[in-house]
């Protein structure tokens, strides 16, 4: 059986389809608003091939309810690409599967962002550049830190001014990231509306301090301090922190368990523990014991990126 359903007749050689894998990102890491971001071993894959109209198959079932033609936010994502290029883009039938859990903080949409620029690119032959790709999903994602970690892999810094977006990769960061998956979902937008409008001067320079500690604290290692600035964010998580209602449990459960820092993960509702390298599985396995109701993942840093490629069609699933 191939990945898109079809049983290989014998003598048959597989068909080449092209392979799309991009991981899933954590945003923010408490103060570094829309600009610090981390890419994670989940994943969202797909296969596509040229077809005469468009078709999806999905293979996970979180995915079953979103649309199977080109109306899929991948496909529609695919199409904007192409005719930003005046490209027309060839529809395609393709399988996709993901375990990036839905609406929980965890970069699905901007990986969805990222993997129908790259449909674009292959299909249309547009032949991008990642910085290219970067700045084309950002516009879609209004900022460039998710889409950033999952192009890029490891621990990414973002900036959109204007049209200028740059991002650098900081590959001496090193931690092991741990995750706090709620049952309930958190939409962006709703996240979004609980934050103010405005800032007064004076507490927009302690919360861009906070966020700059908390930078050099990771680069030297420093994780108390990294810590200490995570909790201390006052750019988003003083307000969605009221619709989590367990934040603080959960927080106070991990630092025991061994975690030196806690954030919400990107808009919430699911929650980021960081741990020393080499701790991860040693916190994570604490945690499992002491948090109820919710899914504890402990993962690594995915530091690869996107990666794309011809391959034989078919799925392990």
């Amino acid at each position: 059986m191939n990945g898109l359903g079809e049983p290989h007749a014998a003598g048959i050689t597989a068909r080449q389809v092209f392979a799309v894998k991009v991981p899933a990102s954590s945003a923010n890491l408490g103060p570094g608003f829309d600009s610090l971001a981390v890419a994670l071993d989940l994943y969202l894959e797909l296969e596509a091939e040229r077809s005469n109209r468009w078709e999806v198959e999905f293979l996970s079932p979180s995915l079953t309810d979103f649309p199977r033609d080109e109306t899929n936010y991948i496909c529609q994502i695919a199409l904007k690409t192409a005719l930003m290029y005046k490209q027309k883009m060839p529809p395609l039938r393709m399988s996709v599967k993901s375990d990036i859990p839905l609406a929980r903080g965890l970069g699905s949409s901007a990986a969805a962002i990222v993997a129908g620029v790259e449909l674009a690119n292959e299909f249309c032959n547009l032949e991008l550049s990642l910085l290219e790709k970067l700045k084309i999903a950002a516009g879609f994602e209004g900022h460039p830190d998710n889409a950033g970690a999952s192009l890029f892999g490891g621990v990414v810094v973002g900036s959109q001014i204007g049209d200028e977006v740059d991002l650098t990769v900081l590959d001496q960061v090193q931690f092991d990231p741990i995750l706090v998956v709620p049952r309930e979902e958190l939409l962006t937008e709703i996240s979004r509306d609980v934050l103010p409008a405005n800032m007064e001067f004076q507490h927009s320079v302690r919360a861009s301090a906070v966020a700059n500690q908390l930078l050099a604290a990771l680069l030297t290692h420093n994780w108390t301090l990294a810590g200490r600035m995570m909790a201390a964010d006052l750019f988003h998580q003083p307000y969605r922190k009221e619709l989590v209602p367990f934040f603080d449990d959960v927080h106070e459960k991990a630092i025991q368990s061994g975690a030196f820092g806690v954030a919400l993960s990107g808009a919430g509702p699911s929650i980021l523990c960081l741990a020393e390298p080499g701790k991860g599985d040693e916190v994570g396995g604490k945690m499992k014991r002491c948090v109820d109701g919710m899914e504890i993942l402990t993962l690594k840093i995915d530091r690869n990126g996107c990666s794309s490629s011809m391959k034989k069609s078919g799925f392990a699933i």
